[in-house]
């Protein structure tokens, strides 16, 4: 293999304003690249320690198994389920989006009474319609997507998780486009388990999984009757590594880990309610460019995501190619629609650093001049001012 065919790396220039990865803070890079430690050595086990209470301060949880699955957000929604869900047990899943269904195939791969409850894509799950589906008979499990990625949805949690503990189940939240974006409360809520991602609104690389497990499901998982069916994600196993003992279970990423922990740090510093004010800003600014243009957001008012966007695509316009020119003549990646809403909507993340007044301003002057050149029925001239009135105002 002759080496001098492989060039050397050198990634485009790109602003990530799609549904994830989102662009990482220059301190997080950084912080990658600082030297690696092993990952039992006294001082990493010290930087885990750090990263456990800073993850519980951003879920605002005291569970004490709270901590980051080696591997990306699908990994801790089936670290979460295969470590409390046996054969034949009754789970009851919401699916509003593509990602109720990925929690559904889990269940259905585990053995479980499946019992589906489903809303048209962009529409929340009425909470008494998961109430309707428990029918006030025992089960072990209710998931639920807080934000749902693929609709821009924000699900309201509290009620549905009340619903829950009325049947004995434990409440499962799917937490990975709203962790750092919107508030994420799981023992006022109720929640039992819940898993993330670092690479939405943290700000991190793709690469690991916060979770949170509280009493009542580590009970559950101590009292199981089988064995977890999965080695690697077994948190019987996790528990001592990431607990007292800190026996050894797996190479941690370390480098990774680093860049968590500066991206919590990153989000401490700015503070909780700023970061969620300047993902609101931004949102409002969006909106009332797309407003002025003549487009709408699919979600309800009261229920859109401020970090995440469903652009309703107006008729007649090529989805692919408006997304491959703003990619190839603006640098600027957004996402397409997922499953029912392929080719339907635009997902524009507003995650994280990414959540910037210059990120809002240039996509929204791209995306005009690109349906100006398809002709689509929109207004121009109008966008920009709309949403710099809304930055004004703040």
């Amino acid at each position: 293999m002759d080496i001098q065919n492989f060039k050397k790396l050198n990634p485009s220039p790109r602003t990530l304003m799609g549904p994830g990865p989102s662009d990482i803070h220059p301190r997080v890079l950084q912080a990658l690249a600082a030297p690696t430690l092993g990952h039992m050595d006294p001082e990493f086990i010290a930087l885990m320690d750090e990263i456990k209470q800073l993850l519980q301060e951003l879920f605002r949880t005291r569970n004490e198994m709270t901590f980051a699955v080696s591997a990306t957000g699908s990994a801790g929604m089936e670290c979460c389920m295969v470590n409390v869900i046996e054969r034949g047990d009754r789970v009851v899943i919401a699916q509003n989006g593509v990602f109720g269904g990925r929690m559904a195939d889990i269940a259905l791969r585990l053995g479980a009474e499946l019992v589906l409850v489903e809303a048209p894509f962009g529409e929340i799950i009425p909470p008494i319609a998961v109430k309707e589906a428990l029918g006030g008979k025992p089960a072990k499990l209710v998931g639920v997507v807080h934000a749902e990625t693929s609709t821009g949805v924000r699900q309201p949690i509290e009620e549905i998780a009340g619903y829950a503990r009325d049947v004995g189940a434990l409440t499962m939240v799917d937490c990975v486009t709203s962790l750092g974006g919107i508030d994420v409360d799981l023992d006022g809520w109720g929640v039992d388990l819940a898993y993330s991602g670092t690479q939405k609104c943290l700000s991190c690389p793709p690469g690991l999984s916060p979770v949170s497990f509280s009493e009542r499901a580590v009970d559950v998982l101590r009292n199981r009757k089988s064995k977890v069916v999965s080695w690697y994600l077994d948190v019987t196993m996790l528990l001592n590594y990431w607990g007292g003992e800190r026996a050894y279970h797996h190479t941690a990423p370390i480098n990774m880990l680093y860049g968590l922990r500066e991206a919590l740090l990153i989000f401490f510093e700015e503070g909780r309610e700023a970061v969620f004010a300047r993902h609101r800003l931004n949102h409002k600014a969006l909106a009332a460019g797309l407003d002025a243009m003549g487009l709408s957001l699919l979600p309800h008012v009261d229920y859109r995501l401020p970090q995440l966007n469903a652009i309703v695509i107006p008729d007649g316009v090529n989805d692919g190619a408006v997304r491959g020119a703003l990619l190839n003549q603006y640098h600027i990646e957004i996402g397409g629609g997922l499953g029912s809403l392929k080719g339907k909507v635009w997902r524009v993340g507003l995650m994280g650093h990414a959540a910037r007044r210059e990120n809002v301003l240039v996509f929204l002057g791209a995306l005009e001049a690109l349906l100006t050149q398809q002709k689509a029925p929109i207004r121009t001239g109008v966008a920009l001012s709309a949403a710099h009135e809304v930055f004004c105002e703040a």
